[in-house]
């Protein structure tokens, strides 16, 4: 399947282990084969648009931006649809969306549809809330969880099982 979307994501490995499971089951991204991991930003540009000049902008943005750690010691609620991990300080996060942004302004972060974009890392969505209050409380007793942010992935795709897949990953510099 031809990909048609692009994300740039802070994939967060250390995650996996408490989430996985539950991302499986209620996080349909999961089964696209896109790992645990905060949006940086998302949709990106169009897969026909990923040219040499844009990968060497986000290189540019990516290795002016110092590596930096985070840790996720708190499960939070966006309304009663969304369960999520907090990323603290989100200081970081914030950062390189608003550098890819300003440098693509044709590409607001979830296609301008929230005033605020909140770093998060997606537990599970879209399901009953006992189901979603189960995960959060099952994924509260593995908290905290520590990471070291030393990259971010340009992953492209569709909505498919198994179908996104990582076109670059983008070194940050050095702390």
């Amino acid at each position: 399947m031809e990909p048609t979307e692009t994300a740039l994501i802070v994939a967060v490995p250390e995650a996996e282990r408490a989430v996985g499971r539950f991302r499986s089951a209620l996080d349909i991204a999961a089964s696209w084969g896109v790992p645990a991991h905060v949006t940086v930003l998302y949709p990106f540009l169009p897969p026909d648009r990923i040219n040499d000049d844009v990968l060497a902008a986000l290189n540019e943005i990516f290795e002016a931006t110092p590596r930096f750690d985070i840790s996720f010691a708190e499960v939070k609620w966006f309304g009663d649809t969304v369960v999520w991990l907090s990323p603290q300080p989100e200081g970081g996060l914030r950062h390189l969306t608003a550098a890819v942004w300003r440098r693509f302004p044709e590409a607001p972060p979830y296609a301008g549809a929230h005033a605020d974009v909140v770093p998060h890392l997606t537990i599970g969505h879209d399901a009953p809330k006992h189901v979603l209050a189960q995960a959060a409380e099952a994924v509260a007793d593995h908290l905290p969880i520590r990471a070291t942010v030393d990259a971010v992935r340009l992953i492209a795709g569709a909505p498919e099982p198994g179908c996104w897949h990582t076109l670059r990953e983008f070194r940050l510099g050095s702390a």
